[in-house]
């Protein structure tokens, strides 16, 4: 599928198929499509869980509100941030470059982290909605429809998944096969509300 299209006709799609399944070599693809998604000085902040133990899924539904996608789906990836990641060796995310940039790359990520908590936790969340989307977009691609996912109890989330103390979860996103089209699109906003020229109006 053409790369606009797929922009075009992704929609957030909440009802499933719960007898498809994808193969696991096409899952496979697409998570290697969503590791391209950019990040800061390409630390790869993002952790991509995917949850394959159906009684694990059912307890994640509990915790989101009873959403049936979240078991109807055919994968369901708790998409998680590492917001420590820019401490944890940061040199190797400059493997196969000179051993003199990897120095440098690492002390400027130490320099624009340290003591800089809310930029630390800001950058996971941009990594991973780049991330949320490129996984989006790919599976769009390849005729698979799926849904961002927000609507759930993050710290029981986290205990089910046995987050990291220093990660974050930032969404889920569920792919399949729809058994509803999605309603037409509305409520657009004029582009001259939303797309402006070098600056906001006085």
């Amino acid at each position: 599928m053409d790369t606009f299209e797929a922009i075009r006709t992704r929609r957030a799609i909440r009802a499933y198929d719960p007898t498809y399944r994808l193969e696991e070599a096409e899952l496979t693809t697409l998570l290697h499509a969503a590791r391209h998604a950019p990040s800061a000085f390409n630390i790869q902040h993002c952790r991509y869980v995917v949850v394959k133990d159906p009684a694990l899924r059912a307890e994640l539904r509990k915790v989101a509100w009873d959403q049936a996608q979240v078991t109807d789906a055919s994968v369901l990836v708790v998409v998680c941030a590492d917001m420590a990641a820019w401490k944890k060796d940061p040199a190797r995310y400059f493997n196969g470059a000179p051993t003199e940039v990897q120095a440098q790359m690492a002390g400027m990520i130490r320099d624009y982290y340290l003591g800089r908590e809310q930029v630390q936790r800001d950058e996971t969340m941009r990594s991973a909605g780049l991330a949320a989307q490129t996984l989006m977009l790919a599976a769009t691609a390849r005729g698979y429809q799926t849904c961002p996912m927000d609507g759930f109890d993050y710290d029981a989330v986290g205990k089910l998944i046995n987050l990291p103390h220093d990660h974050v979860v930032a969404m889920f996103v569920v792919i399949g096969r729809a058994t509803q089209d999605a309603l037409p699109r509305v409520g657009a906003l004029p582009d001259a509300e939303v797309i402006l020229t070098d600056r906001f109006p006085s």
